[in-house]
C-alpha cells in the first residue's frame, strides 16, 4: 500500500455511540489548559526572570542570552522525534508524563546555581513547556474535530493568548515580593495541580477509540468521515461499510519530505518565527528608535496579545471556510505590513496600528497555520508532520533577534536588517499561494504511488 493513501485500520465493532455532550469539547479544554500552563518554557513568561535570575546568579547578559539560546535550538530539534512519540503512543499517556516532568523543570529553575545548571534547566523548560506541551495540546484537538478543526484550534488558542496576558504580571509580583526561587515553584505547583488529574483521567486519545466520529457527526454512508471536506480540499466518497470505528492513514513523513508543496507551506513558519520573534526581542529599543517609550513599548505587546485573543474565533472560523494556502499568504502580507509600519512611522500613534498588525497575523497563523497540515496530510502522523513544522519556526525564533542586532551594531541602524523583514514576508507570501493541496492517490481511487 502506498504511504499516502488514506487506508483504514478497524478499532472497534464500527457501531457508533451516543453521548449527550461530544468529548471532544471537554478535550479542547483540556488542550487550552496545557497551552495556558505551556507559559513557564515560554519567552513571555520566561522575561520576568531575566533580571532577576542574572543578579542572582552573577551571569552577564551574554551568558544568559547564550543559555536561552541553546535551549531554544534544543527544543526545536527535539520536536520531530516528539512528535513522532506522540503519534505513537497519544496525548493520554503522553500529557501526564509532560506535564509531570514540566513541573520537575521548573524545581530544577529554581535550584540553578550557576551557568551549567542554567544551561540544563534552560533546556528542560523550553523542551517540556514551549515545545512537547504545546504540540501534544494541538495534536489532541487535531484528532477529535476535522470539519470544525479550524474553529476548534482557535479555541484550544485562547489558552495560550490568556497565558501571554496573565503570566507575566504574575511573575513579577511573585518574584517582587518573594523571589524568583519562589516563583519557579509556584510554577511547578501550578503545572501539576491544573494538568495532571484532567490529563490522567479525562482524556481519549481518538473519537473513534469510543465509538464516535469527529466533530461528533453522525455516520453518512456516502461521504468518508475521518477526510471531510474543507476549503482546501474536495468530498472524498467511500464505500458505506466504513464506520467509525476506523482510523485513516494519513502521509508517512519520509514522503512528506519528499513533497515540494510541505516545503513551500514552511516558508511560513520560518518566516513567521525570525521576523516576529526578532521584532517583539528588540520591541523596546526599535520602537524607541521612533519615538515610542519603554513603557508604551512593553504595553503594546500586550496589546497585541488582546488583539489576537479578540480576533482569534474569527480567523478560526475563516479557517473552516476559505483555502488555508490564502489565509497564510495573508498573514504574511499582514507581517510585512507591520514591519513597513515600523520602518517608517512618521507618528508615534502608528505604533498601535503595528501592534494590531502582529497580532492579526498571529491569530491566523494559531488557526490557519495549525490546520494545514492536517488538511495537507492526514492525522495519522500529524504530530511527526507539525513536529517538523514547529521545530522550523522555532529555529527561526532562535536565528530571529540576530539581524536586527547585527544592523544595529555594525551599521548603527535597525533598517537594513527591517528591509530583509519586509522582504522575507512578501517572498514567503508569494511561495504559499502556490501550495496548492497534494493530491492523494485514494481521491483519484487507486494505491499507486503518489
Amino acid at each position: 500500500m502506498n504511504s499516502a493513501s488514506a487506508a483504514i485500520t478497524p478499532l472497534a465493532s464500527g457501531i457508533s455511540r451516543r453521548y449527550r455532550f461530544f468529548p471532544g469539547w471537554t478535550m479542547l479544554g483540556i488542550s487550552a489548559a496545557a497551552q495556558f500552563m505551556s507559559a513557564p518554557g515560554q519567552s513571555y513568561s520566561v522575561a520576568a526572570f531575566k533580571d532577576p535570575m542574572q543578579a542572582g546568579l552573577g551571569i552577564s547578559e551574554t551568558n544568559y542570552s547564550l543559555a536561552y539560546g541553546f535551549a531554544t535550538v534544543i527544543s526545536g530539534l527535539s520536536l520531530p522525534y516528539v512528535g513522532r512519540l506522540i503519534d505513537r503512543l497519544g496525548a493520554r499517556r503522553l500529557l501526564p508524563i509532560i506535564a509531570l516532568l514540566l513541573g520537575g523543570a521548573c524545581v530544577c529553575m529554581s535550584l540553578t546555581s550557576g551557568l551549567g545548571s542554567l544551561y540544563l534547566s534552560f533546556s528542560l523548560v523550553r523542551s517540556l513547556g514551549q515545545g512537547a506541551l504545546t504540540l501534544v495540546s494541538i495534536w489532541l484537538v487535531g484528532e477529535w474535530f476535522e470539519r470544525r478543526r479550524g474553529f476548534a484550534t482557535a479555541l484550544a488558542g485562547l489558552g495560550g493568548s490568556l497565558s501571554v496576558m496573565f503570566f507575566p504580571l504574575m511573575n513579577g509580583w511573585l518574584i517582587g515580593h518573594f523571589g524568583w526561587q519562589t516563583g519557579w515553584l509556584v510554577l511547578a505547583a501550578l503545572v501539576w495541580g491544573v494538568l495532571l488529574v484532567p490529563s490522567m483521567f479525562l482524556i481519549r486519545d481518538r473519537p473513534e477509540d469510543l465509538g464516535l466520529l469527529p466533530d461528533g457527526d453522525e455516520l453518512d454512508s456516502t461521504s468518508d468521515p475521518h477526510l471531510p471536506a474543507s476549503a482546501d480540499l474536495p468530498p472524498r466518497h467511500i464505500p458505506a461499510k466504513q464506520e467509525p470505528g476506523t482510523v485513516p492513514r494519513g502521509w508517512l513523513v519520509a514522503d512528506v519530505l519528499r513533497d515540494a508543496t510541505f516545503w513551500k507551506l514552511l516558508a511560513v513558519p520560518a518566516t513567521s518565527g525570525m521576523v516576529g520573534t526578532g521584532l517583539i526581542f528588540h520591541a523596546v529599543s526599535l520602537l524607541g528608535s521612533r519615538g515610542v517609550s519603554a513603557g508604551w513599548a512593553l504595553a503594546l505587546i500586550s496589546f497585541q496579545a488582546a488583539i489576537a485573543t479578540i480576533v482569534a474565533l474569527g480567523a478560526g472560523w475563516l479557517t473552516d471556510r476559505y483555502p488555508s494556502r490564502y489565509l497564510l499568504a495573508a498573514a504574511m502580507l499582514i507581517l510585512a505590513t507591520s514591519v513597513g509600519i515600523v520602518m517608517v512611522m512618521p507618528w508615534t500613534v502608528l505604533a498601535l496600528v503595528y501592534a494590531t498588525m502582529l497580532g492579526l497575523h498571529g491569530s491566523i497563523l494559531r488557526s490557519a497555520g495549525m490546520v494545514v497540515w492536517m488538511t495537507y496530510y492526514g492525522r495519522a502522523h500529524q504530530g511527526a508532520i507539525r513536529g517538523v513544522a514547529m521545530a522550523v519556526m522555532i529555529l527561526g525564533a532562535a536565528v530571529g533577534p540576530l539581524p536586527l542586532a547585527l544592523s544595529a551594531d555594525w551599521l548603527g541602524s535597525y533598517d537594513p536588517a527591517l528591509i530583509v523583514f519586509l522582504i522575507a514576508p512578501i517572498a514567503a507570501s508569494a511561495l504559499v499561494l502556490t501550495a496548492g493541496p497534494p493530491r492523494l492517490a485514494h481521491e483519484l481511487g487507486t494505491e499507486e504511488s503518489h
